[in-house]
């Protein structure tokens, strides 16, 4: 329902509803005193999840200009990669703190010390507070003001953001034109043809950019690192691979719009199938050394300078303005589906068919990913988000005939 409420109330206001969202759902979890409770308020979180998912990268390729879109999308996977590795690092340093420490204050002293896990989940609204105060000040986007006819608001905006006022009367003529092309409802205009095919595959890139492993590791990384003997702490072999993730999301932030998403996805997803065969044989000869450790690392690395990279990227620009956020949110929903679904079975096959397996099967789900960004997917690297509306609608149908 994210992108359907943005669409009518703006992307500002929903970003400062999952904000607060955020601090709701960081305080409930630290001071829970049930079981229900406790995933009452982690539901509630997954709420703010949905939200922020969807709306968050289209406010910022709304608000970009074309030239730098792909870097300042980027910067939102950055954030959920910094974001990883903090918690990962405030975890680690609150569990070894849990072990020794002491509070005199009652509540405190449990959430930080007798029950760790809550100041491990608490810990969510600091950065929610932070991201509640930005939202406080930043505009409206300039797209979504002209789509409701407020163009002195956007005209405003827009001079901010591009340095001649001709670019700025452009911009409002185009994106104006774009979505004066109604259909009978935004709905019904998901089903256009054109649209309807660049839905199908958002949703397919979605999907299998979850069954190729990532929040896997993410997720279960050190229950993985502790089943291959790991000469390290667990916890902290995932602090390494929070840290690549990170380097590897900074360098495609800088290579996105240069490279091209395509290329990015070819060199990333070939290393990623290196990797996880890799990864495979170190469990099928049952070795035990810090090589497994930099297995992860490199699948890390490939799958952050790639998919992670893009995914955020090619959601937020493949649509029409009129209906960016309900199709932004059907995309979004199939990859929180794909996610959960992973979560679920993940455990359960790592045991029946073996790490090896599961890491083979990861592998496999690597090539139809690819055939689809060769095939399907345009490059949109240097292209308007209003020339893109218009490959789908017209430049698709023209290149087929």
């Amino acid at each position: 329902s994210a992108g359907v409420i943005s669409d009518y109330f703006g992307r500002k206001k929903v970003m400062l509803m999952s904000a607060i969202i955020f601090v709701v759902s960081g305080i409930g979890c630290a001071v829970c005193s049930t079981f229900g409770e406790l995933v009452l308020w982690r539901v509630v979180g997954g709420i703010g999840i949905g939200v922020v998912s969807v709306v968050s990268p289209i406010y910022i390729s709304e608000i970009s200009i074309t030239k730098y879109r792909g870097l300042l999308v980027s910067l939102y996977q950055l954030s959920i990669t910094v974001g990883i590795l903090a918690s990962y690092g405030v975890n680690y340093l609150l569990d070894d703190y849990a072990k020794t420490g002491m509070i005199e204050n009652a509540l405190m002293n449990k959430v930080f010390i007798g029950e760790v896990w809550r100041g491990m989940l608490g810990m969510e609204s600091a950065p929610a507070l932070l991201f509640m105060i930005v939202v406080l000040f930043i505009p409206e986007s300039p797209r979504w003001l002209i789509v409701k006819s407020k163009l002195t608001q956007a005209g405003g905006i827009l001079r901010k953001i591009y340095n001649a006022e001709e670019d700025v009367q452009t911009q409002i003529h185009d994106i104006e034109a774009m979505a004066n092309k109604k259909t009978k409802s935004d709905f019904s205009a998901l089903f256009q043809p054109g649209i309807r095919f660049a839905v199908i595959i958002g949703v397919c890139i979605a999907i299998l950019g979850q069954f190729m492993g990532v929040n896997a590791v993410i997720y279960y990384g050190p229950t993985m690192f502790a089943t291959a003997n790991v000469p390290c702490p667990p916890l902290l072999a995932q602090v390494l691979v929070g840290i690549v993730n990170t380097l590897a999301t900074i360098l495609a932030m800088f290579i996105i719009d240069r490279i091209g998403r395509k290329k990015l996805i070819y060199f990333g997803v070939s290393g990623m199938i290196v990797s996880l065969i890799l990864i495979a044989a170190y469990y099928i000869t049952a070795a035990q050394s810090f090589a497994i450790v930099v297995y992860f690392m490199l699948y890390i690395f490939f799958q952050a300078v790639s998919i992670s990279a893009v995914v955020w990227v090619l959601l937020s620009e493949m649509y029409p303005t009129r209906v960016r956020g309900m199709a932004m949110s059907i995309a979004s929903f199939a990859l929180w589906v794909a996610n959960f679904v992973v979560v679920l079975i993940v455990p359960a096959l790592f045991a029946a068919i073996s790490p090896a397996g599961l890491f083979i099967i990861f592998a496999v789900m690597c090539i139809p990913y690819m055939l689809i960004m060769w095939k399907l997917v345009p490059e949109t690297a240097g292209m308007s988000l209003e020339d893109i509306e218009r490959y789908w609608i017209s430049g698709r149908k023209a290149k087929q005939q």
